[in-house]
């Protein structure tokens, strides 16, 4: 039987995308989104944590994150996870990452005019109210 490695995170981005580019022309974007989990203790208090997550992308994908994801969007990330080793002062280090096949931008309208900058994505509420219709009702041939 084969394995599957798969995951998927929605979260906010922390700093906006660092975009490089290999020495063969293809855009390499990391970022890191944050992700928060809230709940309630036993002592009643909510209580809340956040998951950090490093994130790559690759191709044009990586452009285009690099052009519309900033400080506080919030994405949908579909991935693989992957270590990377690496030394550090001598020392050998492992860093684990999703390596992005998807990331879909979910930040809103209103979210896109209060930071400032114009962001292309799916316009959906925050990523969990219902979609808009796929276009407007005027279009529709019936």
């Amino acid at each position: 039987m084969s394995s599957v490695n798969k995951c998927i995170f929605v979260g906010r981005v922390g700093q906006p995308p660092e975009v490089r580019f290999t020495g063969g022309g293809q855009a390499v974007a990391n970022f890191s989104i944050a992700c928060n989990e809230k709940w309630k203790g036993k002592d009643g208090v909510d209580k809340e944590t956040t998951t950090w997550v490093r994130c790559s992308t690759w191709g044009k994908l990586a452009e285009l994150c690099g052009q519309y994801l900033q400080k506080g969007s919030l994405v949908y990330v579909e991935g693989k996870l992957q270590n990377r080793e690496y030394e550090k002062d001598g020392q050998k280090k492992t860093s684990t990452e999703v390596v992005a096949r998807e990331v879909v931008f979910l930040s809103s309208k209103g979210d896109r005019q209060q930071q400032g900058s114009a962001q292309r994505g799916a316009p959906v509420d925050d990523g969990f109210g219902a979609p808009p219709a796929p276009f407007p009702s005027d279009d529709m041939p019936f």
